[in-house]
């Protein structure tokens, strides 16, 4: 018996322990486990995406408000948007019907990224974002039962709607963080505020660019460089903003963003106030300010002038290296031979008036870069030749320098002008053409700091297009200048004899191959047939340019009557025809058209994009190709799977790949950049390849870690 009542003693303690310790156990609870189960409601799983509520403090404490969040979790390329989406897409909405204790609520929303697909531009968040809320309670101090019906638009390449039901009650006592407060204020430091603590400043906004063409122009103060700028502007005007373009100045940046929309409609911006969001990495500000005119580019330093102006003629001079200037070297050298052995000052003249012609080619481009910038159109260098009539034009002259140099035919000059150079077979203005048309067919090419000079010539105004294409020309004709100097150079050549017939036939087929080049590249924008049957009317006209003087003067005009009509009939319909579209693959390629909006989704797969704007007249890209793209060991990396390469073909307009180059600084080919994890905003290469070059922007912009797992290193 005694034994039986000690046992059930020892039972009755036990239990009573365990009961005691359960209970400390539950009393602990609150300050555990059923704090995360307040602050955060259950996720809303879809296939693309995750959303929940979420509050930054454990309890409502005695405050007139909460802080709250909507926490967004997106599957790869998936994204949810801004509060002004852009050209499509709708921002998040939150009812909060069905809740007690809960009053206004406002959503405060971080710095947007911009998205484009199929040139269609979007602003939002990808992977994940927190959009804080604001929420006013009716009644401080008391428990607060929040009920969300959030309906959401997420996208890639299509858009799904979603709506997610969220509950969260929040207890009363004391407003202390949550588990959550970390994740909220992470993002509600990402909201622009005024500007001051990041250094960003903007210090008005303005109409720019023409009444068919306007920009929206933002002048922005700045303690720092801006990395990479974007801005975005909100207005009850019906109207889209674009990307920026970035132009450094003293002190910050002049942003200048192209407005699509009807011109009337437009242009009513002007004197209205607008929201403008600039961000820069992780700096941001948010402002409202009134449109007026443009402000004026600021004045630059006469340091950096100099610097600018020096630039460019280094530029122009390395130009009479590249491979497209050759046949600009050899109308010069017909030039120093045909000088040799006649007097100082008449080789003097002939060399200043040559440089004078190529002075006067780079105004008169100088002249057509700032009409088209006028009128709100692409300028850049050597876009002359996307122009099918240009090209048929540069043939033609070409075509009759070669037969002329091979003796086919001589063209006297008008007596006034060979009794004005004292010259009977060639004058002042003889010597100015060759020097003009010299020029024009050196534009093809970019060399080293010709593509500084340029990009910033085209981003500034009328005046340093001018000078900077002034700077360059001097450059280019600085052979000419030197001889012109020292005419010695030229004097001491022997004098003409027969020997310069066989000189004379070599540069004629130098001219004649140039012609041939400017027929492929008029094959590829036209076709083949356009090119066949300009060459037919060139050879004809060459042909018969030499007889035709001596044939009776009824003959003459029937032969060029003939040759005009079969110019009229085989050429001219189709030159004014809408460029062809050529499905041509170069053989052994692995390039892929070149689709600016797939870049991003790739890099965030982990690939590596190589980007080569070229086109078929650009003779540095043909040579780039040549010796280092489709050779060796660029062309094996260029071929792996992880890495994609893109062809951007600017033989033709392109407004595509003009605002491509105009983002990066850049107005001339060839251009060539890389993408990848390791460099998600691209590496740029030089305008000349070189295998080094571009293997360690391959390296850098795929990320050592990357490279190293793949085996894909070096």
């Amino acid at each position: 018996m005694r034994k039986a009542i000690e046992r059930t003693v020892r039972i009755s303690l036990a239990t009573w322990l365990q009961g005691a310790v359960l209970a400390l156990l539950v009393a602990a609870l609150p300050a555990g486990g059923s704090a995360r189960a307040d602050t955060a409601s259950g996720w809303a799983r879809t296939e693309q995406s995750a959303v929940r509520l979420v509050s930054a403090v454990s309890g409502v404490g005695s405050g007139q408000t909460v802080t709250l969040g909507l926490h967004f979790r997106l599957e790869p390329g998936w994204k949810v948007y801004w509060r002004s989406p852009g050209s499509g897409g709708l921002p998040p909405v939150i009812d909060w019907q069905g809740s007690e204790n809960a009053g206004e609520a406002r959503i405060v929303w971080p710095a947007p990224k911009r998205f484009d697909a199929l040139g269609i531009e979007s602003f939002g968040y990808s992977d994940e974002v927190v959009f804080p809320v604001e929420m006013r309670l009716e009644r401080p101090g008391e428990p607060a039962r929040l009920a969300a019906a959030v309906e959401y638009l997420t996208c890639r390449e299509i858009c799904i709607p979603y709506q997610a039901d969220l509950r969260l009650e929040l207890p009363s006592g004391p407003a202390g963080p949550s588990a959550e407060a970390e994740l909220v204020s992470r993002f509600l430091a990402r909201v622009p505020g005024d500007g001051v603590a990041a250094g960003l400043r903007v210090a008005s906004v303005g109409l720019g660019g023409t009444a068919e063409a306007r920009t929206l122009v933002a002048l922005v103060e700045t303690d720092r460089p801006l990395a990479k700028p974007d801005l975005f502007v909100e207005t009850a005007i019906p109207a889209d903003f674009g990307a920026p373009t970035v132009t450094p100045i003293a002190g910050g940046a002049r942003l200048e963003t192209p407005i699509a929309g009807d011109p009337a409609t437009v242009a009513r911006l002007a004197g209205r106030d607008v929201t403008v969001t600039l961000v820069d990495g992780d700096r941001s500000l948010e402002t409202q300010l009134r449109v007026g005119s443009a402000a004026p580019l600021p004045a630059v330093p006469a340091s950096a002038w100099l610097a600018i102006l020096a630039t460019a003629l280094l530029g122009g001079l390395i130009l009479n290296l590249m491979p497209c200037v050759l046949p600009v070297l050899s109308l010069k050298l017909l030039g120093v031979v045909e000088a040799g052995g006649r007097e100082r000052s008449e080789v003097r003249r002939g060399f200043i008036a040559s440089s004078a012609g190529i002075l006067f080619s780079f105004l008169l481009l100088a002249a057509g870069a700032v009409a088209l910038k006028t009128a709100g159109m692409a300028a850049g260098w050597g876009i002359q030749f996307q122009e099918p009539w240009f090209l048929a034009g540069m043939a033609a002259v070409l075509a009759l320098f070669a037969a002329n140099l091979w003796g086919w035919f001589e063209i006297p000059l008008p007596g006034f002008a060979q009794a004005a150079a004292n010259a009977p077979h060639r004058g002042l203005i003889g010597h100015f053409l060759t020097g003009a048309f010299a020029a024009l067919l050196a534009t093809p090419c970019s060399a080293p700091f010709l593509g500084t000079a340029i990009g910033f010539a085209l981003s500034r105004g009328p005046i340093e297009i001018f000078a900077i294409f002034a700077a360059l020309g001097v450059g280019l004709a600085s052979p000419y200048l030197a001889v012109a100097a020292f005419p010695g150079i030229a004097t001491r050549l022997p004098r003409p004899g027969l020997w310069m017939v066989k000189v004379r036939r070599v540069l004629a087929v130098v001219m004649l191959l140039t012609c041939i080049w400017l027929l492929s590249v008029l094959a590829a924008q036209q076709g083949v047939w356009t090119a066949a049957g300009l060459g037919l009317v060139l050879v004809l006209a060459a042909l018969l340019i030499g007889p035709l003087a001596r044939l009776p003067a009824a003959w003459r005009t029937s032969v060029a009557a003939a040759t005009l009509v079969l110019f009229a009939v085989a050429v001219v319909p189709r030159l004014s025809a809408p460029p062809q579209v050529s499905d041509a693959v170069e053989a052994g390629a692995q390039w892929q058209p070149f689709d600016r909006a797939r870049i991003a989704t790739l890099v965030a797969e982990g690939r590596t994009v190589f980007v080569d704007v070229t086109a078929d007249w650009c003779i540095t890209c043909q040579v780039n190709k040549k010796l280092v793209l489709n050779r060796g060991e660029v062309a094996d990396r260029l071929a792996r799977p992880q890495l994609v390469a893109m062809r951007a073909d600017w033989t033709r307009p392109d407004a595509g790949i003009a605002r491509f180059l105009a983002d990066h600084g850049r107005y001339g080919i060839p251009f060539n950049i890389v993408y990848g994890p390791g460099a998600p905003d691209g590496v740029a290469l030089p305008e000349l390849l070189t295998e080094s070059t571009v293997m360690e922007a391959l390296t850098r912009a795929t990320g050592p870690a990357r490279a190293l797992a793949r085996g894909d290193g070096g």
